[in-house]
């Protein structure tokens, strides 16, 4: 296959689904590493299935969706809001 007919097949798969969007074989790649990512797959598995040498190529595809951010707890969070007052002494 080349990169002509993969193109296409992007293409034709994404009208058949209903994608109204540009749909390209990098935006799949990308979109595997993101949803991986998202899941909890180490960075350095999605770099190996990925086939890149250096981690920061890696990085570049891996972009962190809003709603997973927002739904990280801060460990900040864990800690005690309204500390019981001290005794004087």
């Amino acid at each position: 296959m080349n990169q002509g007919a993969l193109s296409v097949a992007c293409r034709h798969a994404a009208a058949r689904a209903g994608i109204a969007k540009r749909v390209t074989a990098h935006t799949l790649r990308h979109s595997f590493a993101t949803h991986l990512l998202e899941q909890g797959t180490d960075t350095r598995v999605i770099q190996v299935l990925l086939g890149h040498a250096r981690i920061d190529t890696t990085a570049r595809y891996t972009q962190v969706s809003a709603h997973v951010v927002a739904g990280t707890p801060s460990p900040l969070d864990k800690l005690v809001r309204n500390p019981k007052p001290r005794a004087k002494t």
